[in-house]
């Protein structure tokens, strides 16, 4: 086992689930509230403004036997459109996926328009991917524009 050099740290590793990497830190507990980790049982590590080569500073989630499905991935690239997924098992890492914003988002963010119909009817809301960097949608309703520090994750 190797010694510990000044201001490291050890985390444990995961014998299965995911760990969402090269998360922007402004985002880290948006990533966080939105996949609703705050609510699970399951052992869920953080770290928040830790040294990153590429992006300067980075956050970075360990969760404990969570697997992750397309609907939820949306949600974290529309929110962290940097980040890195690895599935763990067997303390292996066995895939490793970069998030992607998608070209449209249906039933993911809510509208920012109050008078948009998706806001006053049983209507699942649908977006067009306007940029992916930053992340901006037009609503295919209202055609509301909808920046990323506005969205509303449902």
């Amino acid at each position: 086992m190797s010694e510990l050099k000044k201001g490291e740290f050890v985390v444990s590793a995961i014998r299965a689930g995911t760990v969402i990497d090269h998360i922007p830190p402004r985002s880290l507990f948006k990533v966080i509230s939105i996949l609703g980790l705050d609510r699970i049982g399951s052992q869920v590590t953080f770290g928040n403004n830790l040294d990153s080569k590429k992006l300067g500073k980075k956050a970075i989630i360990k969760i404990t036997g969570k697997f992750f499905d397309n609907k939820e991935i949306n949600k974290i690239a529309l929110v962290a459109p940097e980040a890195k997924l690895n599935t763990i098992r067997d303390y292996q890492v066995v895939e490793k996926r970069v998030v992607a914003v998608p070209d449209d988002v249906s039933g993911i963010v809510r509208c920012v328009n109050p008078r948009c119909i998706t806001n006053h009817e049983q209507i699942v809301t649908k977006f067009y991917v306007v940029s992916k960097k930053p992340v901006t949608l037009k609503c295919h309703y209202c055609e509301r524009m909808v920046e990323q520090e506005q969205m509303t994750i449902l």
